[in-house]
Protein backbone atom coordinates (compact mmCIF):
# COMPACT_ATOMS: atom_id res chain seq x y z
CA UNK A 1 0.00 0.00 0.00
CA UNK A 2 1.39 3.46 -0.67
CA UNK A 3 -0.41 6.64 0.19
CA UNK A 4 0.39 10.24 -1.34
CA UNK A 5 -0.86 13.46 0.33
CA UNK A 6 -0.52 16.79 -1.18
CA UNK A 7 -0.84 19.81 0.74
CA UNK A 8 -0.22 23.21 -0.09
CA UNK A 9 1.60 24.25 2.93
CA UNK A 10 3.95 22.83 5.65
CA UNK A 11 1.61 21.42 8.32
CA UNK A 12 -1.71 20.96 6.59
CA UNK A 13 -1.17 17.43 5.56
CA UNK A 14 -0.49 16.76 9.11
CA UNK A 15 -3.72 18.54 10.10
CA UNK A 16 -5.84 17.03 7.16
CA UNK A 17 -5.20 13.54 7.38
CA UNK A 18 -1.86 12.94 9.80
CA UNK A 19 -3.29 10.28 12.33
CA UNK A 20 -4.26 8.09 9.26
CA UNK A 21 -0.92 7.99 7.81
CA UNK A 22 0.50 7.53 11.31
CA UNK A 23 -1.89 4.03 11.29
CA UNK A 24 -0.57 3.60 7.72
CA UNK A 25 2.97 3.69 8.75
CA UNK A 26 2.59 1.64 11.87
CA UNK A 27 0.84 -0.97 9.53
CA UNK A 28 3.29 -1.34 6.95
CA UNK A 29 2.06 1.29 4.38
CA UNK A 30 4.64 3.17 2.30
CA UNK A 31 3.47 7.31 2.71
CA UNK A 32 4.89 10.66 0.58
CA UNK A 33 4.39 13.82 1.01
CA UNK A 34 3.93 16.41 -1.14
CA UNK A 35 3.83 19.93 0.07
CA UNK A 36 3.74 22.35 -2.75
CA UNK A 37 4.58 26.07 -1.13
CA UNK A 38 7.56 27.40 0.83
CA UNK A 39 4.59 28.51 4.01
CA UNK A 40 6.41 31.98 3.81
CA UNK A 41 3.84 33.88 5.20
CA UNK A 42 2.84 32.37 7.73
CA UNK A 43 4.98 32.34 11.26
CA UNK A 44 8.36 30.78 10.77
CA UNK A 45 10.48 31.85 7.84
CA UNK A 46 10.79 29.21 4.68
CA UNK A 47 13.88 27.33 5.75
CA UNK A 48 12.42 27.20 8.96
CA UNK A 49 9.38 25.67 7.97
CA UNK A 50 11.34 23.67 5.78
CA UNK A 51 13.25 22.32 8.63
CA UNK A 52 10.06 21.50 10.61
CA UNK A 53 8.33 19.68 7.69
CA UNK A 54 11.51 17.64 6.85
CA UNK A 55 11.28 16.55 11.16
CA UNK A 56 7.69 15.56 10.87
CA UNK A 57 8.67 13.55 7.81
CA UNK A 58 11.24 11.39 8.99
CA UNK A 59 9.36 10.93 12.54
CA UNK A 60 6.16 9.32 9.79
CA UNK A 61 9.03 7.57 8.23
CA UNK A 62 7.56 9.16 4.92
CA UNK A 63 8.97 10.80 1.62
CA UNK A 64 8.91 14.32 1.28
CA UNK A 65 8.56 16.22 -2.16
CA UNK A 66 8.31 19.94 -2.85
CA UNK A 67 6.69 21.54 -5.25
CA UNK A 68 8.43 24.45 -5.18
CA UNK A 69 6.32 27.38 -5.17
CA UNK A 70 5.26 30.73 -3.37
CA UNK A 71 2.87 30.61 -0.60
CA UNK A 72 0.03 32.63 -1.69
CA UNK A 73 0.71 32.09 -5.16
CA UNK A 74 -0.56 28.67 -6.11
CA UNK A 75 -3.13 28.77 -9.27
CA UNK A 76 -4.33 25.59 -10.36
CA UNK A 77 -2.50 25.94 -13.83
CA UNK A 78 -0.84 23.85 -16.01
CA UNK A 79 2.76 24.08 -13.93
CA UNK A 80 0.76 23.11 -10.68
CA UNK A 81 -0.86 20.13 -12.34
CA UNK A 82 2.32 18.61 -13.83
CA UNK A 83 4.57 19.01 -10.92
CA UNK A 84 1.95 16.76 -9.09
CA UNK A 85 1.74 14.53 -11.80
CA UNK A 86 5.68 14.28 -11.69
CA UNK A 87 5.04 13.25 -7.83
CA UNK A 88 2.35 11.01 -8.89
CA UNK A 89 4.51 8.69 -11.79
CA UNK A 90 7.60 8.68 -9.39
CA UNK A 91 5.89 7.54 -6.24
CA UNK A 92 3.12 5.58 -8.03
CA UNK A 93 0.31 5.67 -4.90
CA UNK A 94 -2.36 3.75 -4.47
CA UNK A 95 -4.46 6.29 -2.22
CA UNK A 96 -4.15 10.52 -3.18
CA UNK A 97 -5.23 12.36 -0.34
CA UNK A 98 -5.64 16.15 -0.64
CA UNK A 99 -7.48 19.33 0.49
CA UNK A 100 -11.12 20.11 0.31
CA UNK A 101 -12.05 22.04 -2.59
CA UNK A 102 -14.20 23.95 -0.65
CA UNK A 103 -12.07 26.67 1.23
CA UNK A 104 -11.42 30.01 2.84
CA UNK A 105 -7.38 29.73 1.73
CA UNK A 106 -6.59 30.42 -1.92
CA UNK A 107 -3.77 27.97 -2.00
CA UNK A 108 -5.81 25.00 -0.69
CA UNK A 109 -8.27 25.44 -3.26
CA UNK A 110 -5.57 25.41 -6.22
CA UNK A 111 -4.07 22.18 -4.69
CA UNK A 112 -7.20 20.26 -4.38
CA UNK A 113 -8.57 21.39 -7.89
CA UNK A 114 -4.79 20.65 -9.39
CA UNK A 115 -4.82 17.10 -7.64
CA UNK A 116 -7.79 16.38 -8.73
CA UNK A 117 -6.95 17.27 -12.77
CA UNK A 118 -3.43 15.68 -11.86
CA UNK A 119 -5.11 12.31 -10.82
CA UNK A 120 -7.90 12.27 -13.06
CA UNK A 121 -7.20 8.13 -14.05
CA UNK A 122 -6.49 7.81 -10.39
CA UNK A 123 -9.09 5.31 -8.53
CA UNK A 124 -8.68 6.44 -5.12
CA UNK A 125 -8.92 9.90 -4.38
CA UNK A 126 -10.18 11.75 -1.22
CA UNK A 127 -10.35 14.72 0.25
CA UNK A 128 -9.34 15.59 4.17
CA UNK A 129 -10.58 19.01 6.22
CA UNK A 130 -8.72 21.52 7.92
CA UNK A 131 -8.98 24.66 9.88
CA UNK A 132 -10.28 26.50 7.05
CA UNK A 133 -12.59 24.10 5.43
CA UNK A 134 -16.07 24.94 4.37
CA UNK A 135 -19.04 22.95 3.79
CA UNK A 136 -17.46 19.81 4.71
CA UNK A 137 -19.69 16.53 4.82
CA UNK A 138 -17.34 13.56 5.31
CA UNK A 139 -18.90 10.27 3.68
CA UNK A 140 -15.62 8.65 4.36
CA UNK A 141 -14.19 8.20 7.83
CA UNK A 142 -10.50 6.80 8.67
CA UNK A 143 -10.50 4.33 11.74
CA UNK A 144 -7.71 6.32 13.86
CA UNK A 145 -8.33 5.12 17.03
CA UNK A 146 -5.11 4.86 19.09
CA UNK A 147 -3.16 6.89 16.51
CA UNK A 148 -4.43 10.43 17.35
CA UNK A 149 -1.04 11.12 19.85
CA UNK A 150 0.80 10.06 16.66
CA UNK A 151 -0.93 12.79 15.05
CA UNK A 152 -0.06 15.49 17.35
CA UNK A 153 3.46 14.78 17.95
CA UNK A 154 3.71 15.22 14.10
CA UNK A 155 2.51 18.56 14.68
CA UNK A 156 4.64 19.51 17.52
CA UNK A 157 7.72 19.25 15.14
CA UNK A 158 5.41 22.51 13.32
CA UNK A 159 6.41 24.20 16.52
CA UNK A 160 6.15 28.17 14.44
CA UNK A 161 2.77 27.36 13.78
CA UNK A 162 2.06 26.01 17.44
CA UNK A 163 3.62 27.86 20.08
CA UNK A 164 2.47 31.78 19.88
CA UNK A 165 0.29 30.96 17.00
CA UNK A 166 -3.77 30.70 17.24
CA UNK A 167 -3.26 28.32 13.79
CA UNK A 168 -2.97 25.03 15.57
CA UNK A 169 -4.76 24.26 18.26
CA UNK A 170 -3.79 20.00 19.47
CA UNK A 171 -6.48 20.01 21.57
CA UNK A 172 -9.23 21.24 19.15
CA UNK A 173 -8.00 18.57 16.94
CA UNK A 174 -8.04 16.16 19.72
CA UNK A 175 -11.74 16.83 20.19
CA UNK A 176 -11.88 17.00 16.65
CA UNK A 177 -10.74 13.45 16.12
CA UNK A 178 -13.35 12.69 18.80
CA UNK A 179 -16.53 14.32 17.02
CA UNK A 180 -15.71 12.39 13.75
CA UNK A 181 -15.21 9.22 15.49
CA UNK A 182 -19.17 10.04 16.98
CA UNK A 183 -20.42 10.68 13.84
CA UNK A 184 -18.52 7.35 12.22
CA UNK A 185 -19.69 4.94 14.75
CA UNK A 186 -15.99 4.82 16.33
CA UNK A 187 -14.02 6.12 18.87
CA UNK A 188 -11.45 8.06 16.66
CA UNK A 189 -11.55 9.32 13.11
CA UNK A 190 -10.58 11.81 10.59
CA UNK A 191 -13.39 12.05 7.82
CA UNK A 192 -12.82 12.57 4.20
CA UNK A 193 -15.15 13.20 0.92
CA UNK A 194 -14.41 11.45 -2.18
CA UNK A 195 -14.00 12.60 -5.72
CA UNK A 196 -13.89 8.60 -6.61
CA UNK A 197 -13.01 5.48 -4.21
CA UNK A 198 -13.07 1.71 -6.00
CA UNK A 199 -15.07 -0.39 -4.23
CA UNK A 200 -12.93 -3.86 -5.07
CA UNK A 201 -14.91 -7.44 -3.87
CA UNK A 202 -13.44 -10.67 -3.89
CA UNK A 203 -15.12 -13.27 -4.05
CA UNK A 204 -14.06 -16.55 -2.71
CA UNK A 205 -15.22 -19.42 -4.87
CA UNK A 206 -16.27 -22.34 -2.07
CA UNK A 207 -13.93 -25.19 -1.89
CA UNK A 208 -15.38 -28.61 -4.09
CA UNK A 209 -16.88 -31.18 -2.44
CA UNK A 210 -14.66 -33.99 -2.08
CA UNK A 211 -16.53 -37.22 -3.59
CA UNK A 212 -15.65 -40.56 -2.86
CA UNK A 213 -13.75 -42.89 -4.92
CA UNK A 214 -15.34 -45.98 -5.73
CA UNK A 215 -13.09 -49.04 -4.21
CA UNK A 216 -13.88 -52.39 -6.10
CA UNK A 217 -13.65 -55.45 -4.12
Amino acid sequence: MRILAVGAHPDDIELGCGATLVKARAEGAEVGLLVLTDGRLGPGDPELRDREQQAAARQLGARLYRGGFRDGELAHDAALTRRIEDVLAEFRPDLVLTHAAEDSHQDHRAAARATVAAARTHPHLLHYEGPTTLDFHPTVYSDVTGHVPGKLALLRHHLSQVVGSRRVDLDALAAQARFRGFQGRLEAAEAFTATRSLLTLTVTAPAATAVPRQVRA
